[in-house]
């Protein structure tokens, strides 16, 4: 049976390409949608078989794992997800992980008990990797989501290190900033990693220091985003820029900032990771790097109907590029 792979062969066209032509989620030219169209009907791949083959002998059900009750980010991601799934006519199981190690694996063992065809997980930072070892050792097809691994699975996300030196630059290039704070997200995640290594790859290409008290932790959360945001305002030569490193730690700033008396862009610019339904209403309104949600819901879902109907298949990853919105926060008009 053809693969969506090998419709992008056929068509010269990337797999996320092939992608947006079959769910729609991103505006792909008439010239490329005749050639991935004419791909498909010349290697015989017909998409809606793929679901239909596996309602046939299976629950037709996937399994969702990922921490969106405390992110709103991950919220979207999820919604995403479900909106692929309803166009694959397959259904949904969600479950929260809170991003804890112990929950995570419990949450990935009681989807795998209720015979899901597949998960799709947003792993957490488990030093041991226990969820994905008991994928692994169980055989589950699974796609991970937002946060990578160099274990073999099929995965989707986006480009951290370019996406967060282009945040960076944006400040220094056209602002001017020299000391520029940075908020990184919880340890141990993919993400986090890489977005701390764009903000030093941008401070790099501009021939500034690196300076270890302007690299604060705020845990991908509001409340010690807030207490980060403090520390950096504590010292001796304070930044005259912050950037977070997700949504979360964005309002955890902008709260901490206000309590300071402080007015952003006046007194601190401010840019953050992710953008978010009340970004564009804040006052200021907020300079982010969005993140393609739609997107990286619908790829989620292809990769892993993919293993589902070919489970023999190399694994694919995937990273999605994500978009800089300059608003005001960073001192644009």
């Amino acid at each position: 049976m053809a693969t969506m792979e090998d419709v992008a062969r056929a068509a010269d066209v990337s797999l996320s390409t092939v992608s947006h032509v079959l769910n729609g989620t991103r505006k792909v030219s008439p010239k490329t949608v005749a050639a991935v169209n004419a791909a498909m009907q010349q290697i015989g791949y017909v998409p809606n078989m793929l679901a239909r083959a596996l309602a046939g002998s299976s629950s037709g059900t996937i399994g969702v794992a990922i921490s969106a009750f405390t992110n709103h980010y991950f919220s979207e991601t999820v919604r995403a997800i479900e909106a692929a799934c309803t166009r694959h006519g397959l259904m949904m199981l969600f479950s929260d992980t809170h991003d804890d190690p112990s929950q995570e694996l419990k949450v990935v063992q009681n989807l795998h008990q209720r015979r899901v065809d597949g998960i799709v997980l947003a792993p957490s930072g488990d030093p041991q990797g226990r969820a994905l070892e008991y994928l692994q050792s169980n055989k589950i097809a699974s796609v991970l989501v937002d946060r990578m691994s160099p274990q073999a699975f099929d995965q989707v996300g986006v480009e951290n290190i370019e996406a967060t030196c282009e945040l960076v630059s944006h400040l220094i290039t056209v602002h001017g900033h020299r000391r520029i704070g940075f908020i990184a997200g919880a340890p141990g995640l993919s993400t986090t990693d890489e977005r701390i290594a764009g903000y030093q790859l941008a401070l790099q290409r501009a021939g500034l220091p690196f300076d270890a008290a302007l690299l604060q932790w705020g845990h991908s959360n509001l409340e010690l985003s807030g207490a980060a945001t403090r520390e950096l305002l504590a010292l001796p030569q304070r930044p005259t820029a912050i950037v977070a490193g997700n949504n979360l730690m964005t309002i955890g700033t902008m709260h901490a900032l206000r309590d300071a008396c402080l007015a952003v862009p006046q007194d601190m610019a401010l840019a953050g990771f992710d953008d978010f339904d009340w970004a564009d209403y804040f006052s200021p309104r907020l300079t982010v790097m969005a993140q393609p949600l739609e997107e990286l819901g619908a790829m989620a879902v292809d990769l892993l109907i993919e293993r589902l109907a070919h489970p023999q298949r190399a694994q694919y990853v995937q990273r999605l590029s994500p978009v800089l919105r300059v608003r005001n926060s960073c001192g644009c008009s």
